[in-house]
């Protein structure tokens, strides 16, 4: 499975790791996805996203 959120669209970002002596190997930063039951066309289903798109899913659900 894809390490990406389906709702917000994110994937994952890479850089370098910096050792004390500034060594620059190549690494991954994830996303931070986690499973939330969300209503989709009227059920409730398990959907796995991104905490921050929850957040601004329940942000414009409460406006």
């Amino acid at each position: 499975m894809a390490r990406y959120c389906p709702v917000s669209g994110k994937g994952p970002l890479s850089g370098n790791k910096r050792s004390h002596s500034l060594r620059a190997t190549r690494r991954r930063w994830g996303v931070n996805l986690q499973n939330y039951q969300v209503e989709v066309d009227g059920k409730i289903q398990t959907v796995r996203m991104s905490a921050r798109a929850y957040r601004s899913l329940n942000k414009s659900a409460k406006a």
